[in-house]
């Protein structure tokens, strides 16, 4: 048994009035893409400078415009890929470089080294301020670590009156482990810090707010930074700004109720990458936000060349199953997910509607630059709507219900006997040898047909019994009839047709007829089903009817 005795719950927050849970989001925050410095220092192998620079591109172009590109005073690759974007002119006019410092001289100093020459930056401060970090790591009590705070804060603004390049400087603040911090004391370092900048609403500070590790349930995450917005002396000059983690397997609601809560801006990696579980996935945040009609901002739409370069670049993998990402998430096997996702996607287009409406896919793949095929793929638990839409999708069969149900029985005891999944041509290739290909022991040569008045026609056909020709003759109201005339005579065994279907289906660069029939055994009243196909309807008919004798007398 786990002993759950050892831990100790964190205290809530007493937040009677809280305003949150009656909002909405309505807009997109801001978004900083920290996968350079956060997501780098969690991977087994750092990236090199040619994959931050590949990855930063990346960046750039979905759309991120502050992206916090590492901590240069604490690495020799973080200090030379900031000077390679900024001596090569690899950062646009409108994006913001960000870098992270500990509160000393000598780290801030580096910082503001590595960052000489650039358009726009945001120096990023951070002490850890939680009782646990200041018990056990530092030793120090509140005023201790208030200090510290404020002379990093007092060091920077000394550098920044000193410099003399033309940067735009942007100042962030973040009380590390703020979620494991007392709500008051986080509210009082934060403060302290904006004391020495001395923002402005025209001239904003960033103050973040960081759930460092995941203790508590979003909603008291949300409480806090309600409670941080209500009770900062500074709220009108700061842009609140939330950084999640996701050790309880809640990181993105975390960062959704702490813009609900106040937030104005949210860090975050590309999948989630981080330390631990990973940082709040800023994919799936967006993602979520499109799917409610708002504008994320950022440009997901060929998430195919997310991945790739991620994976090239951090070398992790995407797990197959990731919220919107991964590579089963548009994907039905089950057989009335896949009747229901067919049924959508057949009435969205018979109503040539704007708005998505497709049961069991909350978006569209295409709005994220997935392809259709892959939706609905066909294993043992799948059913009749699933095989219709593989075989209507890829090889413009439409499959009349009878077919659908007794197909079914051929795909269950394939997928069953072998435990696989089928393909699509797989599931071709099985209708073919089941209902269309089977031409043992009869199958058709040739025919003629002549009218004999009166609607009334004569067939000559040329079969082939066992391998030998045969030609048979015979008469009936039409091509159908006067051939089940003339099979019926030389096989001496009498039966109807029950269902007759045929449409045209595309086959390659041939237009070609296929049909269906049912055809019922006069002996015992049992419905037997074929399926012949050939440029011409009348000679795909006769096939239909001989695929469908054949399968009745095996």
């Amino acid at each position: 048994m786990m002993n759950y005795k050892k831990y100790r719950k964190l205290p809530e927050i007493n937040l009677p009035d809280r305003k949150w849970p009656g909002r909405v989001i309505d807009k997109a925050p801001i978004w900083c893409s920290v996968d350079l410095r956060d997501g780098n220092q969690a991977l087994e192998v750092p990236m090199t400078l040619d994959q931050k620079l590949k990855f930063f591109d990346l960046l750039v172009k979905v759309g991120f415009k502050q992206i916090e590109i590492g901590f240069p005073a604490a690495s020799e690759t973080d200090y030379n890929f900031c000077r390679e974007l900024i001596d090569n002119d690899l950062i646009p006019d409108d994006v913001a470089i960000q870098v992270l410092t500990q509160s000393r001289p000598e780290i801030i100093d580096k910082t503001m080294e590595a960052v000489y020459g650039a358009k726009n930056v945001i120096i990023h401060l951070y002490n850890s301020t939680s009782t646990l970090q200041r018990d056990v790591v530092f030793g120090f009590g509140q005023d201790e670590c208030v200090k510290l705070a404020v002379d990093g804060a007092e060091y920077i603004n000394k550098l920044i009156e000193e410099s003399d390049n033309d940067t735009n400087f942007i100042l962030e603040y973040s009380p590390e482990s703020y979620s494991s911090t007392e709500p008051d004391f986080a509210v009082r370092i934060c403060d302290a810090v904006c004391d020495v900048w001395k923002p402005t609403p025209e001239n904003k500070v960033i103050i973040n707010l960081p759930e460092t590790v995941e203790y508590t349930l979003p909603n008291v995450y949300a409480d806090s930074i309600e409670y941080f917005a209500t009770n900062t002396s500074w709220r009108d000059s700061i842009c609140l700004s939330v950084h999640t983690h996701n050790d309880r397997g809640t990181g993105v609601a975390a960062s959704e109720l702490g813009i609900l809560a106040g937030a104005d801006r949210v860090e975050g990696t590309l999948f989630g990458n981080g330390e631990r579980t990973g940082n709040v996935d800023i994919i799936t945040l967006c993602i979520n936000m499109m799917m409610q009609g708002v504008d994320p901002v950022l440009d997901f739409s060929n998430i195919n060349e997310c991945i790739d370069i991620y994976e090239e670049c951090t070398r992790m993998k995407v797990d197959p199953r990731h919220p919107w990402s991964g590579k089963l998430v548009f994907t039905a096997f089950s057989g009335s997910h896949q009747d229901a996702i067919n049924k959508g996607r057949k009435k969205m287009a018979e109503s040539m509607s704007d708005e998505w409406a497709v049961p069991y896919l909350p978006i569209d793949p295409a709005d994220v630059g997935r392809e259709y095929e892959p939706i609905i793929r066909i294993n043992s638990q799948s059913g009749r709507g699933g095989i219709s839409y593989v075989m209507e999708q890829f090889f413009g069969i439409i499959l009349p219900r009878s077919f659908q149900r007794d197909f079914l029985s051929v795909i269950k005891h394939e997928t069953d006997d072998n435990s696989k999944e089928l393909m699509p041509q797989e599931v071709f290739d099985l209708f073919d040898d089941y209902y269309i290909n089977v031409m043992t022991p009869y199958a058709l040569s040739t025919f003629s047909e002549h009218s004999l008045g009166d609607k009334l026609s004569e067939v000559e056909a040329k079969i082939t019994h066992l391998g030998k020709p045969v030609v048979i003759k015979g008469k009936g109201n039409g091509l159908l009839d006067a051939f089940i005339d003339a099979f019926t005579n030389y096989t001496g065994v009498k039966f109807s047709i029950n269902m007759y279907n045929e449409h045209a289906m595309e086959t390659g660069t041939e237009s070609a007829a296929i049909t269906y029939v049912e055809i019922k055994r006069a002996e015992d009243g049992k419905i037997f089903l074929g399926a012949g196909v050939s440029s011409s309807v009348t000679k795909s008919t006769i096939r239909a009817v001989l695929s469908a004798f054949n399968r009745m007398i095996k």
